[in-house]
C-alpha cells in the first residue's frame, strides 16, 4: 500500500498519529474494542462514513498491523480482529473516550444526536443477564422523531445469548414500551441524567412488565463511559 504523506517527524506521536489519527480510525478503533468484527456491524456504528472510506481504513490498519482479516470462529465468513499492536490500543482509545466525556461530554449539539447509533449502542450493552429467560420484546419509542426514526424494536429470544436490534415491529406482544424525546435517552445512557431522576420526572416512562420496569436500570446497560464524572469546577 503506498505510504500517504507524513508529518515528517522522527517523534513517536508523530509516527502513531499518522496511523491511528485519521479522521474516523479511532472510532472505527472503537468499534473493534467494544466487540464488532463484521463489517456491516463496524459499519452500523460509524453510519456517516462511506462503506469505501471504511474498506479503505480497514486495508490501511490492517497494511499497519494493528488488525487482521480472517474467518470468524464457527462462521463460514471472514471479520476482522485485534491484533496484539491493535489491543494495545484499548487503553488509549478507552482515555480517549473518558477524557471526552470528562471535559466535552454535555457539548454534542441536536445534529450529533442520532436514533440508530444510540439504538445499535444500546442493543450491545443490554445486561441479558437481568432480562428474563424466555422471549421479550421492547419498544423504543422517540416522542421528537418522525415516523422512520420514532420506533425501535430490542428482541430477544428465548435462551438466546444476544439481543436483535428491530428496524419493523418483530410482530410479537410488547412485553416494555421506553417512551422518552432523543436527547433525554441519549443522556441518560451517556450518564449526563441519572436512571432514577429521568423516571421520576417524567423524561423517561416506562409502559408494560411490572418485573422490566423494577429491573430497568439493572438491564440497561449505559456507556461505558457513563461512569466518568465531570471534573470539579474552580472559583
Amino acid at each position: 500500500m503506498p505510504r500517504r504523506t507524513g508529518y515528517g517527524q522522527f517523534c513517536p506521536v508523530a509516527k502513531a498519529s499518522e496511523v491511528i489519527a485519521e479522521r474516523w480510525t479511532p472510532l472505527v478503533l472503537r468499534e473493534m474494542i467494544t466487540g464488532c468484527n463484521r463489517f456491516n456491524d463496524i459499519h452500523r456504528g460509524v453510519p456517516l462514513m462511506s462503506k469505501s472510506l471504511l474498506s479503505k481504513r480497514l486495508r490501511e490498519l490492517e497494511h499497519a498491523g494493528i488488525i487482521v482479516r480472517k474467518e470468524i470462529p464457527g462462521e463460514s465468513v471472514n471479520g476482522y480482529f485485534l491484533t496484539e499492536s491493535g489491543e494495545a490500543l484499548r487503553p488509549i482509545i478507552i482515555a480517549i473516550g473518558e477524557w471526552g466525556q470528562r471535559y466535552v461530554r454535555s457539548n454534542f449539539e441536536h445534529q450529533d444526536l442520532d436514533p440508530s447509533l444510540l439504538m445499535w449502542d444500546i442493543r450491545r450493552l443490554i445486561q441479558i443477564r437481568h432480562l428474563p429467560a424466555e422471549q421479550v420484546v421492547i419498544e423504543f419509542e422517540f416522542t421528537d422523531q418522525t415516523d422512520a426514526q420514532r420506533r425501535w424494536w430490542l428482541l430477544k429470544e428465548a435462551g438466546a445469548g444476544e439481543i436483535e436490534l428491530c428496524l419493523h415491529d418483530p410482530g410479537y406482544e410488547i412485553d416494555l414500551r421506553v417512551e422518552a424525546d432523543l436527547e433525554s435517552m441519549t443522556r441518560v445512557w451517556m450518564g449526563e441524567m441519572d436512571v432514577s431522576i429521568a423516571l421520576r420526572s417524567g423524561a423517561v416512562k416506562l409502559h408494560g412488565s411490572r418485573a422490566l420496569r423494577l429491573s430497568f436500570q439493572d438491564w440497561i446497560g449505559l456507556s461505558i463511559f457513563a461512569h466518568v464524572e465531570a471534573p470539579l469546577s474552580v472559583s
